[in-house]
């Protein structure tokens, strides 16, 4: 969505009981969804646990399902993103994607604008979970440090990339949020 800045602080939450969550599950699981990866050639060299996903041949019927890391990262992903909704957004709307998402040491996610329309009417929020001093993550031609501990909202209509040049793999929790007044948009 076009929030009218490049990025948008959201303020500091505790990630301690999700990094935990994320860093627990075996590393197969990343592979178990490759949807990103074999979709948008963007993320190929990212991989994926993947809670929740819209079924984007449906839209613009809003059809979301329970992924293959709903069972392992539910119980402490729906209260960071519930608490940062309450406080941010308008009740009513859905959540209709939800993810950790890895870059691994070394990758490159190339500079693009995220095209389905359902991007264009979703918040995206994304969580740092791990990172590294070497990760550049460009918006609009511009470095943008997103601190471990804090959540931040991304205007995903603007131009962006991620470079990991460090050792370590970085991961992000991601989630869109759609509002009530633009779900209804979609009804109609």
């Amino acid at each position: 969505m076009d929030i009218g800045v490049p990025v948008r602080d959201l303020g500091n939450i505790n990630i301690a009981p999700l990094r935990d969550a994320i860093l627990a599950v075996d590393d197969q699981a990343w592979f178990d969804n490759s949807h990103r990866q074999t979709a948008y050639d963007v993320h190929s060299q990212t991989q994926s646990l993947v809670m929740l996903f819209i079924d984007t041949d449906q839209w613009p019927k809003v059809a979301v399902s329970e992924e293959s890391a709903w069972d392992s990262l539910a119980e402490t992903a729906v209260p960071i993103m519930d608490a940062i909704l309450e406080q941010y957004y308008p009740p009513g709307g859905k959540i209709i994607r939800a993810m950790a998402a890895k870059l691994v040491a070394g990758g490159v996610i190339k500079p693009h604008t995220d095209k389905h329309p359902s991007f264009h009417i979703g918040h995206r929020i994304h969580i740092p979970i791990t990172a590294n001093p070497r990760v550049r993550f460009m918006i609009d031609g511009k470095p943008h440090k997103f601190e471990i501990g804090k959540a931040y909202e991304l205007n995903n209509q603007i131009m962006h990339s991620v470079l990991n040049k460090g050792k370590d793999d970085r991961i992000n929790f991601i989630f869109d949020y759609v509002p009530p007044d633009k779900l209804a948009t979609l009804d109609s």
